[in-house]
Parts: C-alpha cells; sequence; structure tokens
C-alpha cells in the first residue's frame, strides 16, 4: 500500500475526539482522510461517527466490510474496508482507534504509525466525571483498569500530552499528520516523533 495509516489511540478523558475534530479542521486540502467509525450508539456528544444498529453493525462484519472491528463497554466499533482504498491511493489516513484493538491493527497493517493521545491522571478523572455517563465508582473503575502496553521496536509511536489547552496538543498532532502526509513511507524513519513513547505506556 503506497499511504500511510496513523492509528490514533487514548485512555477515555484524554479528550482523543476533541484533538481529531481539531485537526480534521486545520487540515482542510491536505491528502489526509480520517476514517469513518462505524459505532452501534447514537451520534452527537462530540463524537465524530456513523451509527448503525447492533443488526446492521453484524451484517456489515459479516459480509467483511470492516477493515478493522472491535468491541469495548457493550459497544461494536468498526472502520470501513474503503480505508484500505484510500491507502492504496497514496493517502495519509487517520484512524481513531482503541488500545484494546491495536495489536490485531499492527497484524493487518504492520507499517502503522501510532499516536498516542494522554493526559494527567486527575484530568481524566475531571473529564470523565464531567460526561455524567458513569457514576464516580465506575470512573474509578476504568482508571484502575489501565495496565501497561508494549509495542514492537518497529513501530513509530508519538505520545501527545492533552492535559493542558486543545489548541497546544492540536497543534502538535497537526504537525505530526502533516509531516507524515509530506514524507515518503521509505523516509518515514528518518523523521524523529514529537514526543517519543517509551513503547511502554496504558492501556484501555
Amino acid at each position: 500500500m503506497a499511504g500511510r495509516l496513523v492509528y490514533v489511540m487514548g485512555p477515555s478523558g484524554a479528550g482523543k475526539d476533541s484533538l481529531l475534530g481539531f485537526a480534521r479542521r486545520h487540515l482542510m486540502g491536505e491528502p489526509i482522510l480520517f476514517a469513518h467509525r462505524y459505532i452501534t450508539r447514537p451520534s452527537g456528544n462530540g463524537e465524530e461517527h456513523v451509527a448503525l444498529s447492533v443488526e446492521e453493525f453484524a451484517e456489515r462484519s459479516v459480509l467483511g466490510l470492516f477493515a478493522l472491528e472491535w468491541s469495548s463497554h457493550s459497544l461494536r466499533y468498526g472502520i470501513g474496508i474503503e480505508l484500505d482504498a484510500w491507502l492504496a491511493r497514496g493517502c495519509t489516513v487517520v484512524v481513531n482507534g482503541s488500545r484494546q484493538h491495536l495489536q490485531h491493527a499492527i497484524a493487518r497493517y504492520p507499517h502503522i504509525e501510532v499516536v498516542h493521545v494522554d493526559a494527567a491522571p486527575e484530568i481524566l478523572e475531571a473529564r470523565l466525571g464531567a460526561r455524567a455517563r458513569e457514576s464516580a465508582e465506575q470512573v474509578a473503575a476504568r482508571l484502575a483498569r489501565r495496565a501497561p502496553f508494549s509495542l514492537p521496536d518497529s513501530i513509530r509511536c508519538t505520545t501527545i500530552d492533552n492535559s493542558g489547552a486543545l489548541e497546544d496538543a492540536g497543534r502538535a498532532l497537526v504537525a505530526f499528520l502533516k509531516a507524515a502526509a509530506h514524507t515518503s513511507p521509505e523516509r518515514a524513519t528518518q523523521f524523529p516523533a514529537s514526543s517519543p513513547a517509551s513503547h511502554s505506556a496504558n492501556t484501555r
């Protein structure tokens, strides 16, 4: 495949959806596409996705219409096979992914590049509480489930701290994606990550 796949992941509360929305608005006209996420949940709440019923999702899964799919918190998530067509046309494609599914994504796309969005523990807790989707006990349990993950040495991983102003983290992501889009895959390893991960972070 001639294109570049950038897999953006991070813990709940890290502000990943807001960060991707910022990048989308500031990358108009660039050869960068943001893959659609199909989720068995109504759209809204600041999250860009295509809502499917459980039955619709299952039918598309059986037909092989998802390049990537996973389940989390009783919901099903999918990335459509249009992803492969976009990569074949030489585009840089950004996926809003799950840390739990990362190893499956690497197996299918071994040249994947990872962006890990994170925030300070107290920021994560405050943001999760502000959502009012879960009780304080559920939020604490979610934060306690965070465990280390590892990446193969061949995988380029950049960590972006989104603890502060969205614009600061957003500019870092925009700069990273512009560099990825305008660098050939063969030369990718010559570009250092703006904030290199130590290949040990946290999983969802």
